[in-house]
């Protein structure tokens, strides 16, 4: 009588009711504990299915080879011989082992080489991109040059002169419009409307003539012209990158995207897409001319773009990274806010450097006053608004708000310049008669972006959440 698992004769013998095999009672029960079933036949078994068998306690016979000294020796010999070869065997794996972790060690180092040499090959790339620069004649006297030797198309410099000799003759002498709000309206101003999160990460903001749309865009690559007196988002905009602007060009929406794209949409759809930054594209600004579109990148490069026939006209690059530009209201100007904490002032139809205004540090938001004799600019990390004179190249005021300042926006009387920033907004008003500046508001509307609505009878802000809050009259 045998063991069915061990093939031995067993010391405790049972027997299985259901297969009728023979086991060592202790093998089957662990067996059983383990599996639960019968290790020949595999049905299931349980310690309740076993019978031990009775049987007289016999003395196991030693085996016949230990029976004698050279039999012992015989088997010491094997023993020897079976250790022998596992040790060698134990050796070859080891040595196998030690090679493939030796290759792969290899193959980790050459790796980790590999990725340094393109790293350094990538941060080599973009020093030489941040440095880029055309082998052409610069203008004398100027930082800048001129991409294209045939300068701005004739068409665009005729509107471009039309549009300066109407404006510069009448702007100055312009009443205010009929129902334009007063210091008394803006001092009433409470939140009024607030939306859900539209499209956090954003810092764009822009209103059309009507008051009513707004444009804002996201870091998810989507854009969307936001109804105010619907309260929703009623067009959406594919941009394919993370929106950093966007204007209005009459019932064009144009937004920048930081993938180095300017796109043009018309009632939703997409009808141009400009590439010409070899980067990301930092702002975008509207020429007085109402067709004319200026975006400046981080390429240190400003593009100007005729949208009556979608094309760029124009690329001039300078010395250091544009963050931000205004158009000056007459058009004849582009105010640039430089990463070397100077704003640029070009002329739009030569290109070249007109004028500087330094600054302590990167300037991050501009805003031409709407008489063109005032720039308000406001730097990094900065609480104060430098107030230029341009007529005199000189700072005239400095507005203390005690807040942190990321955008700005001045209103079409040049009576208001509206500030935004993480802790609130505030207005400013500079009254012509007396030459004076006052304060009418003060908010704690957080704002990375604002915007006046229809006859500054509103202002709009957006915040770091992509909440859009309408601030008015109650």
């Amino acid at each position: 009588m045998l063991c069915a698992i061990s093939g031995e004769a067993p010391q405790v013998p049972v027997i299985s009711v259901k297969s009728g095999n023979v086991f060592e009672k202790r093998l089957i029960e662990a067996y059983i504990a383990e599996n639960g079933k019968d290790p020949v036949t595999g049905e299931e078994l349980t310690k309740d299915d076993l019978i031990e068998v009775k049987t007289a306690r016999t003395v196991r016979p030693r085996p016949p080879t230990l029976t004698s000294i050279p039999s012992l020796l015989g088997v010491f010999q094997e023993e020897w011989d079976a250790l022998a070869l596992e040790t060698f065997k134990l050796r070859q794996a080891l040595a196998q082992t030690r090679q493939e972790l030796s290759t792969a060690l290899y193959q980790h180092d050459a790796a980790v080489r590999v990725i340094a040499r393109l790293t350094k090959e990538r941060d080599e790339a973009r020093e030489a991109l941040a440095k880029i620069s055309v082998s052409a004649a610069r203008p004398a006297g100027g930082d800048a040059m001129q991409v294209d030797s045939t300068g701005l198309p004739q068409s665009v410099v005729a509107r471009i002169d039309s549009t300066q000799e109407r404006l510069s003759k009448t702007r100055s002498k312009r009443p205010i419009p009929e129902g334009w709000a007063t210091s008394e309206t803006i001092q009433s101003f409470k939140p009024t409307a607030t939306s859900e999160p539209l499209y956090p990460g954003g810092k764009s903001l822009a209103v059309d003539s009507t008051g009513d749309r707004a444009l804002v865009g996201g870091m998810d690559g989507v854009a969307g012209v936001y109804s105010v007196s619907q309260g929703k988002v009623i067009q959406t905009l594919q941009v394919g990158g993370p929106v950093t602007d966007a204007v209005w060009v009459g019932d064009k929406a144009v937004v920048a995207s930081a993938t180095g794209a300017v796109k043009v949409f018309e009632n939703g759809s997409e009808v141009a897409n400009f590439t010409s930054h070899a980067g990301e594209v930092t702002a975008l600004a509207v020429h007085p001319t109402g067709d004319i579109v200026g975006s400046v990148g981080a390429d240190k490069s400003y593009v100007l773009y005729d949208l009556t026939t979608s094309t760029p006209v124009t690329q001039i690059y300078g010395e250091t990274g544009i963050l931000c530009a205004k158009f000056h209201p007459d058009g004849h100007l582009l105010g640039l806010g430089g990463a070397d904490g100077q704003v640029h002032i070009y002329d739009v139809k030569s290109g070249a450097a007109a004028a500087s205004f330094p600054m302590s540090a990167p300037v991050t938001a501009l805003a031409f006053s709407e008489n063109g004799y005032f720039m308000a600019a406001v730097t990094e990390n900065s609480t104060s608004i430098s107030v230029w004179d341009l007529r005199k190249s000189k700072v005239n005021k400095i507005l203390e708000t005690g807040t942190k300042i990321t955008a700005l926006d001045w209103d079409y009387t040049g009576q208001f310049l509206v500030s935004g920033g993480p802790n609130g907004i505030t207005v400013q008003q500079y009254t012509k008669a007396t030459k004076e500046w006052s304060e009418p508001l003060r908010s704690a509307v957080p704002a990375v972006a604002v915007a006046w609505g229809a006859s500054a009878r509103s202002i709009l802000t957006t915040n770091k959440d992509g909440v859009l809050t309408v601030l008015a009259q109650a």
